[in-house]
């Protein structure tokens, strides 16, 4: 037969297209050098509990990408080994978990091989994955018996009342419920994107679960004071019902209070903080206080005991009021000189004198012991003074002069210091301005009742002779305002 040279040259292209055909699919799709000589590739073997459906040329997947096949699956005394044909041109770490994966519901098994790390070293011929790295699913046809006598167990009548239901539940919530699922979604995607601390969380969460499993005494008691609470709210229902019924009533009543007294609340809050630093500072006095005012009470008290429950009741107390006038005598030492006191017959309203107005006499005298100089200091233990300001300051009580009365001239003292007492440091000329000249005084000074003589302001001797004891006139209030009679 004669062939053409064109007929040749067809025949020998196809020739060619068909071996490179051939050999394409021998080296790539059949990898046949491979299956006959390893070339490109390694071998991996795997501990599996149970072959779990897996089966040779078996896909083998890394991150979603196939790598190799599964060579063959046989038995061992320990469980099953498959052996894993994979291609060297993947670098796969040897830190990994190996799992046996379900493409479809009906069976097509893989093996896919999870890194812990990305880290080498990496898997070469020979290695072996242990059984502890290794997870085979539960079978689909267990789940499946299993869903199915579930579903037999639950009464046909009841199955349609809980899909009636939930048809009436979910019925026209499209959009709320692709909201719900996108938002899942995106919250799937962001816990992807934070794996690192999410992980990191979960790790360290272990000395946290270890508190709660320590105070697991703490939280029963706890559980059961809740019990307790709960099982005396289920007691009182009723009361509990009227003060949720009655409390928004009361509610309104309490805020009409508090705007009623919005204007004046904040002055009287700010004012009782002035308050309580007093009192935060006379601690001890008020806690003294507390403590003698029950004793001083029943010690009053104990004035009306003798006629308790007794017909002579309206005696009254047992007390004595005899009166001894001037004894002690009042004391007018540290108080403006008499000549300088206004007359009972004036009605002005004069300003106070400038200064402390006080019984200036020593503090060991045996009168008037509870006066204003001898008043505890708080703040400086130890230490007595007539104010506050003498308290915390270096300044020592001194004393007017050694008596209740006044003695020399009237306008001076024996220490010194002004009437009343200006704060340390200034002057009379200082704290008032010059007073406008006095009206004529009224006098006042003791007497010797035998005589009805005594010594005035002025520091001269009178006599009021209707005022002695030996006195033959009729005595009268109107004769002590008659002028006095001088030696």
């Amino acid at each position: 037969m004669h062939l053409t040279r064109k007929t040749l040259t067809q025949m020998s292209v196809l020739i060619a297209i068909a071996a490179i055909a051939g050999s394409v699919m021998i080296f790539n799709f059949i990898g046949l050098p491979g299956m006959l000589f390893g070339i490109g590739q390694y071998q991996v073997s795997v501990q599996l509990r149970e072959a779990g459906g897996l089966y040779e040329r078996a896909n083998v997947t890394y991150r979603g990408t196939e790598v190799g096949r599964v060579k063959e699956v046989r038995l061992t005394d320990q469980g099953v080994v498959a052996d894993l044909t994979l291609e060297s041109k993947f670098d796969i770490p040897a830190d990994l978990d190996a799992s046996v994966g379900s493409v479809s519901a009906v069976g097509e098994q893989y093996v896919d091989l999870v890194p812990r790390t990305g880290n080498p070293p990496y898997l070469k011929d020979g290695d072996v994955i242990a059984l502890d790295r290794t997870f085979v699913p539960i079978d689909v046809n267990s789940v499946l018996d299993a869903t199915n006598r579930g579903l037999e167990a639950i009464p046909r009548e009841n199955l349609k009342t809980v899909v009636d239901e939930a048809y009436t539940a979910v019925g026209g919530l499209g959009p709320e419920l692709s909201r719900l699922v996108q938002g899942s979604t995106q919250l799937a995607i962001d816990a992807r994107a934070n794996l690192g601390e999410l992980t990191t969380l979960i790790d360290e969460s272990a000395p946290v679960l270890d508190t709660q499993t320590d105070t697991s005494g703490a939280i029963q008691s706890w559980a059961a004071n809740l019990a307790n609470i709960t099982g005396q709210l289920r007691q009182e229902d009723a009361a509990v019902a009227g003060v949720l019924q009655q409390g928004s009533g009361a509610a309104d009543e309490t805020r009409a209070l508090f705007d009623e007294l919005k204007p004046s609340l904040p002055i009287l809050l700010a004012n009782l903080v002035s308050v309580g630093e007093v009192a935060v500072t006379y601690q001890p006095n008020l806690e003294q206080l507390l403590v003698l005012l029950p004793q001083g009470a029943a010690v009053t008290s104990a004035t009306g005991v003798a006629n308790r429950h007794t017909r002579q009741d309206y005696r009254g107390a047992y007390l004595s009021f005899n009166l001894n006038l001037n004894l002690p005598p009042p004391c007018v030492t540290g108080y403006i000189p008499p000549q300088q006191k206004r007359t009972p017959a004036e009605v002005d309203h004069p300003d106070r004198p400038a200064g402390d107005v006080y019984c200036r006499i020593p503090q060991d005298s045996a009168f008037n012991v509870r006066g204003a100089r001898n008043i505890p200091c708080t703040t400086v233990p130890g230490k007595r003074a007539p104010t506050v300001r003498m308290c915390e300051s270096d300044e020592v009580y001194q004393p007017l002069n050694d008596g209740f009365n006044w003695k020399g001239d009237p306008n001076a003292t024996l220490s010194g210091q002004g009437v009343p007492q200006l704060p340390g440091g200034s002057s009379p000329a200082e704290a008032v301005p010059p007073p406008a000249p006095p009206p004529p005084p009224i006098a006042a000074a003791e007497y010797e009742p035998s005589s009805g003589t005594y010594v005035g302001p002025d520091g001269q001797i009178y006599t009021q002779a209707n005022l002695a004891q030996s006195a033959t006139e009729e005595q009268t209030w109107q004769t002590m305002l008659l002028p006095p009679k001088g030696n």
